[in-house]
């Protein structure tokens, strides 16, 4: 497995729908969960992208010398950016960073906040201009000569002026639910990212894409974006998950229902019907909570639970196909500490993941843990283990 952390530059809190304890979007605190995300071993982190989130790719770009390993998933905007243009900004954060760029794909979701963006095209006609768009930045990133003419976009002469780290070029990440959204995904990308729904849900979107993708001579691999609340008991994790809304009343749900049901995204309209905008029955699946979606668009579900319960329910996910997860708990900054600690040792982690966890205990840690042992009696007069 592959987990990814998640940068909140629009905004962090210890509670949802309240500003009670809620932590403002400083470059300070960013930069103390991405050193986190870092030291602690995750792979890499999403940055969100919309009109209320500070720039991922400034953002991102600031983090670089702040951090070591850590990868950033960050957002090309069809339609709001030249393909020409979001291909050099790539080129130079994959070559600034030393390969530690990943490409999330974002079409959009509502017509009315990419229509504050300028952008004024319908949900299909977005795709088939990402289709184009994605045409284009490819062959534009691993060196190629682009003459293209499209719907959409005409490109006559086109090249990249320098080579980046990653070949052939930083892996693209893809999300949306429609079919259009499917079809595009299996013809350009390397990694189609999912909403966490129930696992018979997750389960028909693999194989559609997995069909589709096999039909264009290609291989996807699979990732899903949760939050997540892990304690050490079960209780607790629910516990928390409950006190996570403690602030969160009719009029906050109704608000923000109210707006979701204006957009076309597919994803959106599939995170609503998990809970339908009510409080008493928000467990759609076993330790699958609906509770995050009923004040926050996109991503709306979490795990709850104890680490081995967490890990199992992760594990489902995992035979199904899913080889990724992007997770994310309120605060973020003391979740990623819990997530590290409790669930990722009972977790099968890549290669990657090990690199990085093997800096987290020092040597020091056992040192301290010997010297404990050899203090503590057993009840016969010898040393006990402790």
């Amino acid at each position: 497995m592959n987990v990814l952390w998640f940068i909140p530059t629009g905004g962090d809190g210890r509670y949802l729908a309240s500003e009670d304890q809620g932590r403002s979007t400083r470059f300070g605190y960013l930069k103390q969960i991405a050193q986190a995300a870092d030291e602690l071993g995750f792979v890499g982190a999403l940055l969100p992208t919309g009109r209320f989130c500070e720039d991922a790719w400034v953002y991102a770009a600031s983090l670089i010398p702040l951090t070591q390993r850590l990868k950033f998933l960050v957002a090309v905007r069809p339609g709001l950016t030249s393909p020409a243009i979001a291909s050099r900004m790539a080129i130079t954060f994959d070559r600034i960073s030393n390969g530690r760029l990943l490409i999330n794909v974002v079409t959009g979701g509502s017509s009315a906040d990419l229509a504050a963006d300028g952008f004024h095209l319908e949900h299909d006609a977005r795709y088939d201009l990402t289709d184009e768009f994605l045409s284009v930045w490819r062959d534009l990133t691993q060196g190629e000569k682009v003459n293209f003419e499209g719907e959409y976009l005409k490109f006559v002469n086109g090249r990249r002026g320098f080579e980046g780290i990653q070949t052939p070029y930083p892996p693209l990440w893809f999300g949306g639910s429609s079919e259009i959204a499917h079809k595009v995904a299996a013809k350009h990308a390397d990694v189609y990212l999912m909403w966490g729904e129930p696992p018979n849900q997750i389960a028909e979107q693999v194989a559609n894409v997995r069909r589709l993708a096999e039909e264009q001579g290609r291989e996807v691999r699979f990732g899903i974006r949760l939050h997540v609340i892990v304690r050490e008991t079960e209780s607790e994790a629910w516990a928390a998950a409950n006190d996570l809304i403690r602030y969160v009343d009719d009029d906050a749900i109704n608000a923000v229902q109210a707006l979701q049901s204006n957009s076309e995204s597919v994803g959106q309209a599939r995170m609503r019907a998990l809970h339908g905008g009510r409080r008493d029955a928000l467990e759609v699946s076993p330790n699958l909570w609906a509770g995050v979606g009923l004040v926050r668009g996109g991503a709306g579900t979490a795990l709850v639970g104890d680490p081995d319960t967490v890990a199992a329910r992760m594990q489902e996910y995992a035979d199904l196909g899913v080889d990724t997860f992007i997770m994310s708990g309120y605060p973020h900054l003391e979740e990623a500490y819990r997530v590290a600690e409790l669930l990722f040792p009972r977790l099968p982690l890549s290669a990657q993941h090990q690199v990085s966890q093997s800096s987290v205990y020092t040597p020091g840690h056992e040192l301290i843990r010997q010297a404990v042992k050899d203090l503590i009696p057993s009840g016969n007069g010898k040393v006990k283990t402790a």
